[in-house]
């Protein structure tokens, strides 16, 4: 049954996905600030313990996550964020809650990279979140919002998604989506009414040893792990989310992703308005990514122009997808700098122009 919403009210991104977080019944989070996701962490603080939940700063990202470890194997709903480097730190906790099935969110605000870089927004870490979660062939889920109120609705999910597979879920946003404001609704309540877990360490009751551990040590047992992890990950195909605008008679496409979906959005409406037929294919979880969608994009329009804050990530996914069937083009801004419609624009004629020639 759809729960109600509240009345709109205007937050910061990463406000919003805190207090989405709170309404999902996030029992603890654990955290190390670092900008421009620090505000995720301050409002934590200020109101999770109101809601009976725990908050603890600790004194590292790889402190964070370890915590994340324990008490998610206790069967808390539990969480953490933090912006591009932490994530970089994480690594090694994270693979390690791979390997040992449990739920938790993560959140990713991105910032300019490599090494410390900069605060201003990126789209870099597409490869680390999407490609593994830490060493060996773990995945996260990984949801990627537009707007602010996606953001809150994605954090929803994402509690959601990681519980029902026993699995991180990944919210990947950037600095410019966590720091802007926009007019929110949240969900009264909690997403799904929830349970400790069956499998969770609690200590307590009779009944079976229950065991939570990423070391198989014998190389036979290990692959079958991980053969079943590679099953589930398959299953996960089904949670694919994509929106398609002005599509159905597009003779080009942008593809993109968070903010800077917002951008080609822009800029497709400007094409429109000259007479370019544009359209726009916008991931909304890059793992699964919707490949199906970019495929049956790829047998419509005579080209596909990928638009990312990056030196071209998620192009990789587009173009494996449509397999050669129409041309795929990649423009980026790097280091943080935030690609403007109009020049999305000239890369949507550019394009149209070069396949015309052909």
């Amino acid at each position: 049954m759809a729960t109600a919403l509240t009345d709109r009210v205007l937050m910061k991104g990463n406000e919003a996905i805190a207090e989405a977080a709170i309404r999902a019944g996030v029992q603890a989070y654990f955290g190390y600030p670092i900008t421009p996701q620090s505000e995720i962490s301050e409002y934590m603080a200020a109101h999770l313990p109101e809601h009976g939940g725990a908050f603890l700063q600790a004194e590292s990202e790889v402190a964070a996550i370890n915590m994340v470890y324990g008490a998610a194997g206790a069967g808390a709903r539990v969480m953490t964020s933090t912006s591009s480097p932490g994530i970089s730190l994480m690594q090694e906790g994270l693979s390690y809650i791979v390997g040992s099935e449990l739920p938790c969110v993560i959140i990713n605000v991105m910032r300019g990279g490599p090494g410390l870089g900069n605060i201003a927004p990126s789209q870099a870490d597409y490869f680390q979140a999407t490609k593994s979660a830490g060493h060996g062939d773990g995945r996260n889920l990984v949801l990627a919002p537009s707007t602010i109120q996606e953001a809150a609705d994605l954090t929803l999910l994402a509690f959601d998604l990681a519980d029902r597979y026993r699995n991180p879920a990944m919210v990947l946003t950037d600095g410019i989506t966590g720091q802007m404001m926009e007019p929110v609704a949240f969900r009264e309540g909690p997403s799904l009414p929830r349970e400790v877990p069956a499998w969770a360490t609690t200590g307590a009751g009779d009944g079976p040893v229950r065991l939570i551990n990423s070391i198989y040590l014998e190389p036979e047992a290990l692959e079958a792990h991980n053969q079943r992890l590679q099953e589930k990950y398959r299953r996960m195909q089904v949670e694919v989310r994509s929106e398609a605008y002005l599509m159905d008679d597009a003779v080009v496409a942008v593809a993109a992703y968070g903010l800077t979906a917002r951008i080609a959005r822009t800029a497709v409406d400007r094409a429109r308005a000259k007479g370019i037929r544009a359209g726009l294919l916008r991931p909304i979880t890059v793992y699964p990514f919707p490949t199906q969608a970019c495929a049956d994009a790829a047998g419509q329009v005579a080209g596909i122009l990928t638009v990312e804050m990056s030196a071209g990530q998620m192009v990789e996914d587009v173009r494996l997808a449509v397999e050669g069937r129409t041309p795929v083009r990649f423009y980026g801004r790097l280091g943080g700098v935030v690609p403007t419609p109009p020049e999305v624009l000239a890369q949507i004629e550019r394009l149209l122009s070069e396949v015309k020639a052909r």
